[in-house]
């Protein structure tokens, strides 16, 4: 066994030993969840590898190759699991969450929307200017416009299968580092421009966005939740950091350690599991380890909450919608 693999496996023997949080796996014949961002090696790849090896129909995204990474994930369930079926979808552009959309309502039922997908650029914090796509900073576009687009216009197909099959489901994958943002950064305030809270405000305006569908939505049967799902390790960092080829270095050095420290993707899944399927998961609550944890204070401030979802939501969403 390699030093990776075994100090991975190493890592994970410890976590077992102390008990580290899981979801139940559950029967969800029949369920159509789509899950963003699932490329190998990805919490996103092992949440839909879970879901379809539990009966789910899966459609899972990349922003390149979907039908590689679905070939690779397929590749890894057992007989008789669900349906894996891949998309394109690059948040950054609002044309692709569009393209995206028309797919999802046209395919007639959606039980859970995991809004997986995201990104942390400029990690060393050299950007002194924020890099635009779309015409917004990328992080707030990728991350929380992207994904608002996303959930707006596919809230009608969740809510008449809330109302069909009694429930449906929003989950948003953010991190502790929403605690990074501020409610000031989140309407243009701030001070001088830093990666790190600018992937803060993003993650922070989602968690304002999970608790606001919830009392929008609540009632009629849709559940959103907001999560952390600890320190994994992924690839993400990788993107992060191109373009210094010595820290690319340094980190590929250190990666066995980190493997005994960092959760799995497997491990990390767990918390988005649960908030999909859980049935006793409660709706616009905040989850870490699979458990209702505090978010920062400034996501708890309702009136941001609400004022943020008016100014972003009726631009994000055309008068005319597909119909279902």
């Amino acid at each position: 066994m390699g030093l990776r693999r075994y100090t991975a496996a190493l890592g994970r023997a410890c976590r077992r030993l102390f008990g580290a949080a899981s979801a139940q796996p559950r029967d969800l014949k029949g369920r159509v969840y789509l899950v963003t961002g699932i490329a190998p090696g990805s919490i996103g790849f092992e949440t839909a590898r879970a879901l379809a090896a539990w009966g789910a129909t899966v459609l899972v995204t990349t922003r390149s190759q979907p039908d590689a990474a679905a070939q690779a994930l397929r590749a890894t369930l057992p007989p008789g699991s669900g349906r894996v079926e891949p998309l394109a979808l690059d948040l950054a552009y609002a044309s692709s969450v569009d393209r995206l959309a028309d797919f999802v309502i046209a395919y007639g039922r959606l039980d859970g929307l995991i809004n997986n997908a995201g990104i942390h650029l400029d990690l060393l914090s050299q950007w002194k200017e924020p890099k635009l796509v779309d015409g917004h900073e990328i992080h707030w576009r990728t991350n929380y416009l992207g994904t608002m687009q996303l959930t707006l216009r596919l809230l009608p197909l969740l809510l008449q299968t809330a109302s069909k099959q009694g429930e449906a489901r929003v989950i948003n994958v953010v991190s502790m580092l929403h605690a990074r943002g501020s409610n000031a950064g989140l309407f243009g305030g701030g001070p001088a421009y830093n990666s790190w809270v600018a992937y803060g405000n993003s993650k922070l305006a989602l968690v304002h966005a999970t608790q606001e569908l919830q009392r929008r939505h609540g009632a009629q049967g849709l559940k959103a939740f907001s999560l952390h799902p600890g320190a994994v390790f992924t690839n993400i960092a990788d993107k992060g950091l191109s373009g210094n080829p010595l820290l690319e270095t340094v980190r590929r050095f250190f990666a066995p350690l980190e493997a005994i420290f960092l959760l799995t993707p497997q491990e990390g899944a767990q918390t988005t599991l649960l908030c999909a399927t859980a049935p006793e998961a409660v709706g616009g609550a905040y989850y870490r380890s699979c458990r209702v944890a505090p978010a920062s204070a400034d996501s708890r401030d309702a009136a941001i909450s609400r004022r943020l979802w008016d100014e972003t939501a009726a631009p994000l969403v055309p008068q005319e919608q597909p119909s279902t």
